[in-house]
């Protein structure tokens, strides 16, 4: 076991959603947190604006993914200098994420670009001790060690004879 959480050494950590389309472009979202305990449900929602033939009713998803992985690293960041003695007076994070998109035909293909992160943290301790925090929050972000490595994303599809991997 974990002394500080009385969480063991090593667990998963699982999120489910379940998203619902209701209206133009918007979908009402419901996401619970599994495990290692049950956190949740947390409603939110994404729509898109005219672009997509939406009516912008709610932040697009790209906009949820950006603040997701802002979010990630700032929590880790606090949580982690309390861990290490780090006295934090202020902290900001400016998160840029580009995209390329390409038309084709009717429809269009995306690939990432670039993701960058400009900490700004506001510390009486010394450099190093705010470096080592930085790097151990980077470690500890799981949108950032998502984003760093190559993933298989799996699709199914629910079909009159079950589910079809796509």
């Amino acid at each position: 076991m974990n002394q500080n959480s009385g969480l063991p050494a090593k667990a998963q950590v699982q999120f489910d959603c379940k998203g619902r389309a209701t209206g133009k472009m918007r979908n009402e979202l419901e996401v619970t947190m599994k495990q290692p305990f049950d956190e949740g449900p947390f409603v939110m929602a994404t729509d898109e604006g005219p672009f997509h033939g939406g009516d912008a009713s709610a932040p697009p998803p790209l906009a949820l993914f950006v603040a997701g992985l802002t979010g990630c690293i700032m929590t880790q960041l606090r949580a982690f200098a309390k861990r290490l003695d780090i006295r934090i007076n202020d902290l900001d994070v400016e998160t840029r994420v580009i995209w390329d998109w390409e038309a084709k035909g009717r429809i269009y293909e995306t690939a990432p670009h670039s993701f960058e992160i400009d900490v700004l943290i506001d510390s009486d301790d010394e450099l190093d001790k705010i470096t080592a925090l930085v790097e151990a929050a980077k470690k500890g972000c799981f949108l950032e060690q998502t984003l760093g490595q190559a993933n298989k994303i799996k699709h199914r599809l629910k079909t009159e004879n079950g589910w079809m991997d796509v």
